[in-house]
């Protein structure tokens, strides 16, 4: 393991003087690979915290293009971005943030086709997944591919003032996945949609915020293990709340049946 630099000892001395991240975690920041799906409200501000923290390695993907009405809440974003690839200007963004990093944008829909055969290729890079995503089809997707690939997934999403965000590890014996959540009888198109029930822009940095420290976490191993446990919040109250999530045994992705 190399040294760090000076000028990284500098940039990121208020992570090192963290007793449980220190000089190591920060080195394995710097190492790590993190796949984001979406570039959107979640995707933004994961993506500026993951810059800033010096994540060696972003891969973003998302075949949207800005618009104005993403900029109530997509922070990465101004009015001269309308019209452009998100993915592209996020990479410009991140790397005004931390030049440093390396930001690969892939500019389409993450769907089964885009990835192929080639899924354990693909996936092999990522030491996590943030999916910000925003429809149920690609939710279980990214969920059945992290079991599939044992990538630990955070999974982040909002309506209104709520939030929800989970880590999940699937593969493991007594830990759910996405699926074990939701299910797998969901109209894949059954999301709520916030042009048309609005959101919150503050509760969509939250949780993308959020969604960054987990992965963080996942990569350096600080605190405690929050797998297996999904974390709920409440703008209007405001409160928040934890609750367990049960593995499903007959899962199709990481149940018994999946496992035979």
């Amino acid at each position: 393991m190399s040294p760090l630099t000076d000028a990284q000892l500098d940039r990121y001395a208020r992570h090192i003087v963290l007793k449980d991240i220190g000089g190591v975690g920060q080195k394995k920041l710097l190492d790590a690979h993190i796949l984001i799906v979406g570039a959107g409200g979640i995707g933004c501000p994961a993506i500026q915290y993951l810059a800033a923290a010096g994540v060696g390695a972003l891969t973003i993907i998302d075949d949207d293009v800005v618009s104005l009405s993403n900029l109530q809440r997509q922070v990465l974003f101004s009015e001269n971005d309308v019209g452009k690839a998100k993915v592209e200007v996020a990479k410009v963004a991140a790397q005004r943030i931390n030049p440093e990093i390396n930001i690969i944008p892939i500019n389409q829909r993450l769907t089964a086709q885009h990835i192929g055969n080639d899924a354990a290729a693909f996936f092999a890079p990522f030491d996590a997944i943030i999916d910000g995503s925003d429809n149920y089809q690609t939710r279980l997707l990214v969920s059945d591919l992290s079991v599939a690939h044992r990538v630990p997934l955070i999974s982040a999403a909002i309506g209104q003032f709520q939030g929800q965000l989970g880590t999940f590890r699937g593969w493991e014996a007594d830990k759910p996945c996405y699926r074990c959540f939701v299910g797998d009888a969901l109209d894949p198109d059954d999301c709520d949609n916030c042009s048309e029930v609005g959101v919150l822009g503050a509760m969509v940095g939250l949780m993308g915020s959020f969604a960054a420290m987990e992965a963080i976490r996942v990569v350096t191993g600080f605190g405690q293990d929050p797998t297996g446990k999904l974390q709920l919040f409440d703008g209007l109250a405001p409160s928040m709340r934890s609750i367990n999530l049960p593995k499903d045994p007959h899962c199709k992705s990481c149940g018994a049946p999946a496992a035979t």
